[in-house]
């Protein structure tokens, strides 16, 4: 299956609002056909104020207005199914927003019956706050709360309230989240921040990181940077509370899959999330890859490790983006960003893709009084809304995104959309769009690509990753050159040239020496037939 990464405020406007919803998400599933995709990751879309672009919820269990309603969610699930198309719900079960009736029953009074729903807690001896732990969103993540004389605890924002899962009462009412959605025909779920469920229960500070761990591929505040996190998520408590949740998907018939965003960390401690009898998540996200420079050694070593660290029978999911991170197009430039196309579709394990990496939008400025995400309110938060701006289908007004006045649209459309659209990549054979769609085509041809055994290939060198994907006598051989010069590869086997990123020398004979022209990546069938 390949994963098509939907933020649904940004895909496409069903009903005239300037917003995207769930009507507008039906209405791209054609697209989404088209594309190839096995399965569509539906951001969250639940009742909330929508300060943190819908991961701040007030009801786990209906549908923000502005989205749809759950008539309509059916709808969208039984037209992905008709289509042949997954859907995989977004399942935020560590933090809920300050407005859930849940919250507001907690704070009410420290003898409330839902007190210990969240984490509450007194300021340490000589301190000013319970601990040193330092929020996503910048600063403590410690707020004070006035009525009840004590701190509660947010690693996000300040309007989203870090939920208790030590108690069994919030961890069977979470569980009843899975089983409502599940029962509505959702076919699994992207846990988000899924490391963060279980804290220290001692709250012990963390340590400061010497390195100071800025990460130059995510979008993150200053502060977070300054900490090894090592109390604050990833406790060891955590396995039991995955293998739950898997319970909780293995109850139901049919293939249900959870999938798990992990911080980054060695590749052992992130084996670890597929269980000890894989009875954990399916598909913990291994953004390694996301994070590793766009160097050929570096990339092969990844993807190597990636290998071996896999237990037996596990099976990884890859990504080079997602709605937290800059677009692959800006961080590699256009030509590469066709390059990194071919290494996601063709490298082994389960490829997402952001919505709009198909066609190479790229990040846009967003202007100050037109910004949504209130990370970037606090002093040096920094927004992600200029990875979220809508996706452009037309050369019509406001891209075809919705038919609202462009000044009422939820981000501004792409600057480019005139030329840098769906309709428009559909028409052209050398799109980004035509390459995608070509590789997805492949891919899905093919058993070497789907489920074949890795290997880097000894052409490999500094400039040019080739690897290998083979799955009994069929043997695909990948060669991308990371440079924007030209290469020379003496692959010393011959095939046939299947496909190239730039679309213009497909179904040649090849081999065993390439001319790589800049930033070109081809993919070979050297043995075999799929």
């Amino acid at each position: 299956m390949v994963l098509y990464e939907n933020h649904l405020p940004s895909m496409r406007d069903g009903n005239g609002d300037g917003i995207g919803d769930l009507e507008g998400l039906i209405a791209a599933l054609d697209h989404l056909a088209e594309l190839g995709v096995g399965g569509v990751w539906v951001g969250p879309f639940f009742r909330s104020p929508l300060l943190d672009q819908g991961f701040d919820i007030t009801d786990h269990c209906d549908v923000e207005p502005v989205f749809g309603d759950l008539a309509t969610f059916d709808r969208l699930v039984a037209a992905a199914h008709a289509r042949g198309i997954r859907v995989i719900v977004d399942y935020v079960p560590n933090h809920t927003s300050d407005r859930h009736p849940w919250f507001i029953e907690s704070r009410s009074s420290r003898t409330s019956p839902r007190r210990d729903w969240y984490v509450w807690a007194d300021a340490a001896p000589g301190r000013e706050v319970p601990n040193n732990w330092t929020s996503e969103a910048g600063g403590s993540v410690w707020e004070w709360d006035e009525g009840s004389g004590q701190f509660y605890l947010h690693s996000h924002l300040r309007e989203q309230p870090d939920l208790n899962w030590r108690n069994p009462e919030v961890r069977d009412a979470m569980l009843d989240v899975l089983r409502f959605w599940l029962d509505r025909g959702a076919d699994g779920f992207r846990i988000d921040v899924a490391h963060m469920l279980m804290k220290d229960p001692g709250l012990r500070d963390n340590p400061v990181d010497p390195h100071r761990g800025d990460n130059p591929w995510d979008i993150q505040h200053p502060d977070f940077a300054g900490q090894l996190h090592i109390h604050d998520r990833m406790h060891p408590d955590l396995h039991e509370e995955l293998r739950r949740i898997r319970a909780v998907l293995d109850g139901y018939d049919g293939d249900r899959v959870a999938i798990g965003e992990i911080e980054g960390m060695d590749w052992d401690r992130w084996a670890r999330y597929f269980g000890e009898h894989l009875d954990e998540l399916h598909l913990p996200f291994a953004f390694r890859l996301i994070e590793t420079a766009w160097e050929a050694p570096a990339l092969a070593a990844v993807l190597g490790e990636l290998d071996d660290a896999l237990p037996e029978g596990a099976w990884p999911i890859l990504a080079l983006g997602n709605h937290d991170r800059r677009r692959l197009a800006t961080r590699l430039g256009r030509p590469q960003a066709r390059v990194a196309a071919m290494l996601l579709l063709t490298a082994r394990g389960t490829p997402t893709i952001l919505y709009g990496d198909e066609l190479g939008l790229v990040d846009q400025d967003v202007p100050v009084e037109r910004r949504r995400d209130a990370f970037a309110r606090a002093t040096g938060g920094v927004s992600r809304d200029p990875t979220r701006t809508p996706m452009p289908w037309n050369a019509g007004p406001n891209s075809g995104f919705s038919p609202a006045d462009a000044r009422d649209l939820w981000l501004p459309v792409c600057v480019e959309y005139q030329t840098l659209n769906v309709e428009a990549q559909r028409a052209d054979p050398r799109s980004s769009l035509t390459l995608y769609r070509r590789l997805l085509e492949l891919r899905r041809a093919s058993a070497a690509l789907t489920a074949g055994d890795w290997e880097r290939h000894a052409a490999s060198d500094d400039h040019v990753l080739v690897y290998a994907r083979t799955a009994g006598a069929e043997r695909c051989v990948v060669a991308l050159n990371l440079t924007p010069r030209a290469r020379t590869v003496d692959l010393g086997e011959t095939g046939d040239l299947l496909l190239s990123t730039l679309l213009d020398r497909d179904g040649r004979a090849a081999g065993p020496v390439i001319e790589l022209r800049a930033d070109e990546g081809v993919l070979l069938r050297t043995g075999g037939a799929g």
